[in-house]
């Protein structure tokens, strides 16, 4: 009986080790195959994973397919940036729209208790460069790094103490 559960428990952490795996593959390392985009739903199916079997309840849309590697590293770093705000779990929106040649994307959090640190607030959005030896903050400082390359900035929009977005466009 006891045997059984050890297997269960040391299935289950081998399966949230592989989805971490893969979520950070995508988020900072060479992100899927050889092309220069990346299917959208690999990366929906990285972030589902990432977040299965926590409080954190993700909902995904998206107008387009594809997404160059690039951008897609923004994203998922705004995703793990705010998904460090949801202390006790919440909701999570990933929105990505297109208008014109631009692609919009957005990371909402809401929960009952909400807590966005100000240095990964300021090093997400390029107010500052400084990393301070903290790596919590290293994907708000990636996002923000990419997101300055490709001549663009991640902007905080807070809706209200419990309520907020990153949003980016290129």
């Amino acid at each position: 009986m006891m045997r059984a559960e050890v297997m269960k428990l040391l299935e289950l952490s081998a399966g949230q080790t592989s989805n971490r795996l893969k979520f950070y593959r995508l988020a900072f390392g060479a992100a899927g195959g050889i092309g220069a985009h990346v299917p959208i739903r690999d990366a929906k199916n990285a972030a589902t994973s990432l977040f299965e079997g926590t409080p954190i309840n993700l909902d995904w849309n998206s107008e387009i397919g594809e997404m160059d590697k690039s951008t897609l590293k923004v994203l998922l770093n705004m995703i793990l940036v705010a998904s460090e705000s949801l202390i006790r779990g919440g909701d999570m929106a990933v929105n990505i729209t297109k208008t014109g040649e631009s692609i919009i994307t957005e990371v909402s959090v809401r929960a009952d208790r909400v807590i966005f640190q100000d240095k990964a607030r300021e090093m997400i959005c390029g107010n500052t460069e400084t990393l301070d030896g903290d790596p919590k903050i290293a994907p708000a400082y990636l996002a923000s790094s990419v997101a300055r390359e490709l001549g663009s900035k991640i902007e905080h929009i807070e809706h209200n103490e419990n309520s907020f977005t990153l949003k980016f466009s290129t």
